[in-house]
């Protein structure tokens, strides 16, 4: 199978090597996707499940909610504080939970089941379930829901799609700097030298953090950053050009 984005590359991608069985693509969901000027994103999240549903005939899907601005305001009250980045990180865990499980609800998902909190039971359930959700799995330092996602797609040997506020990556914040410069694709090994410029802090704004982004480099991870353009992810599913940046080689 080929991909061809809106820059005009070929790249092979593993997302429809469909056998038997429905693979897993496990996907990132910014905060800030359910999460819209202080209110629940709904029509980008009625889309969403739209498409979602229409593509879990042929894929099962993992899908690892983030914390968004909620979690950065909760995070940001305790550093005024003055306490310590572990509890900053515990609540930002927490938040990324609780959209996890409200998604899992939007979806209509079996109520008794809630939401997997390891990587065990991340697995269990994707056994009985074509879509899952989970927020940040279990605490260590220095990360974000980012790395559960890569810590899952290794773990599945999926590929990786992380869907944000913009449109892919860019050279700077496409949100504060108009002069940002789009980077279609870029290698696993830069992509980390990028992410390593950056100190790390709980409730960071990048599009994947410093621990995802060695995974994915280790482990030879295909990653898809994409916007909330839902007609631009339902391309990339189908193997149709889309605009977006991707990771890999």
């Amino acid at each position: 199978m080929f991909i061809i984005s809106d820059y005009g590359r070929i790249y092979k991608i593993g997302l429809l090597n469909i056998a038997m069985k429905k693979d897993v693509i496990v996907i990132s969901l910014g905060g800030s996707m359910i999460f819209k000027n202080n209110e629940i994103n709904i029509k980008f999240l009625r889309n969403f499940k739209k498409l979602i549903l229409k593509h879990s005939k042929k894929h099962k899907f993992i899908i690892v909610c983030g914390g968004g601005s909620v979690a950065r305001m909760y995070i940001g009250g305790l550093k005024k504080q003055g306490m310590s980045e572990k509890l900053q990180s515990f609540a930002g865990i927490s938040v990324t939970r609780t959209n996890a499980r409200f998604m899992s609800y939007f979806f209509g998902n079996d109520q008794m089941e809630g939401i997997p909190s390891t990587i065990n039971g991340v697995k269990e359930m994707i056994k009985k379930q074509d879509i899952v959700f989970c927020g940040a799995l279990e605490y260590h330092p220095n990360q974000t829901s980012d790395t559960t996602s890569a810590q899952i797609a290794e773990e599945f040997e999926a590929d990786f799609i992380n869907i944000t506020n913009v449109s892919g990556l860019h050279d700077k914040n496409p949100l504060e700097h108009k002069d940002a410069k789009f980077i279609p694709q870029i290698t696993w090994g830069n992509f980390y030298k990028v992410a390593l410029k950056m100190k790390f802090s709980p409730g960071q704004h990048f599009v994947l953090d410093q621990k995802a982004a060695k995974i994915i480099m280790d482990n030879k991870i295909t990653t898809y950053i994409v916007g909330s353009n839902i007609n631009n992810l339902d391309n990339l599913l189908n193997s149709r050009r889309f605009t977006g940046t991707i990771i890999e080689g």
